[in-house]
Parts: C-alpha cells; sequence; structure tokens
C-alpha cells in the first residue's frame, strides 16, 4: 500500500495527506463516511517500536486530524482506537472514527465498529471517499503543526 502511495497511483482517498512518517487514508471497508486511518509508513507490530520522531509526529496528527474532522464533516469528537491485530494489517495504525451528533446510540463507543467491514454492497463509494479526502485535505491545510507533509 505503501508503495503504490510512494508511485503516485494511489487515489485521494488513499493518500489524503502523506508526511514523513505517516499517511493519512479513509477506510475503505466502512458504511461510516469519514472513518480515517492514520498508518506509520514502516513495517513495525507495536507502538512502543515507535521512534521518537514517529512518535511525536504522531500526537500532533492526531490532534489536527481530529479538529481537521470537526471542520470538515461536523463531528462532535473523534474516537482514536489501535490494534494491530488484523489478519491483513497487522501493523501500526489507528483508526480516527468520526462521532457524529446523530449517531445512533448503538453505534456509539466500541459499537462504532459495526459500521467497519461491512458488505460491499454497504460501504460508501470511492466518489464520496474522495470528496471527503479534499474536504479534510483542505482543513488540515489551515492547521497549524509541527508535521511536515511530503513534497
Amino acid at each position: 500500500m505503501v508503495a503504490n502511495r510512494d508511485s503516485g497511483n494511489a487515489p485521494i482517498w488513499d493518500a489524503i495527506i502523506r508526511t514523513v512518517h505517516w499517511d493519512l487514508v479513509h477506510a475503505y471497508n466502512t458504511s461510516l463516511a469519514g472513518w480515517l486511518v492514520l498508518v506509520v509508513r514502516r513495517h513495525l507490530t507495536a507502538i512502543e517500536q515507535l521512534s521518537d520522531d514517529e512518535a511525536g509526529e504522531l500526537g500532533v496528527l492526531l490532534r489536527d486530524v481530529s479538529a481537521a474532522m470537526g471542520q470538515a464533516i461536523g463531528c462532535v469528537k473523534t474516537y482514536v482506537v489501535q490494534f494491530a491485530e488484523a489478519v491483513d494489517h497487522p501493523h501500526v495504525h489507528f483508526h480516527i472514527v468520526p462521532r457524529m451528533a446523530d449517531q445512533p446510540e448503538a453505534f456509539k463507543g466500541p459499537n462504532v465498529f459495526r459500521y467497519l467491514g461491512v458488505e460491499e454492497s454497504q460501504r460508501i463509494s470511492e466518489s464520496t471517499m474522495s470528496a471527503l479526502a479534499l474536504k479534510i485535505r483542505t482543513a488540515l491545510a489551515t492547521r497549524v503543526s509541527a508535521t511536515q507533509p511530503l513534497p
């Protein structure tokens, strides 16, 4: 996935922003618009393997992405979750999930994962993911942070 992003062939939803250490992407298997994933660019299987620079950039990105999501899609807060346990993705990555004001009670907290891993017919479209990616990228451009995007 990183190689595809490095080649410039990834759609905007799969390369919302790229920094020296992290890639921000939209989850592809969700029915919740705005479900983002922050992926460390080198292969790690546990958080304690992060370098000081990766860890420092992570904190700033979590704050800035959460603020940009509020600005771009109107969520009232974000949930941040990390497991690195999925069979297909045993790699350090952080889910940054919008919690909308009108979100049903049955989909709040840990139950938000009901939106992930849904059948293809329930997933949001690539065009919707790309439109949201542009909004989030624009909102992130207004954030002042210590992260440096890739050229």
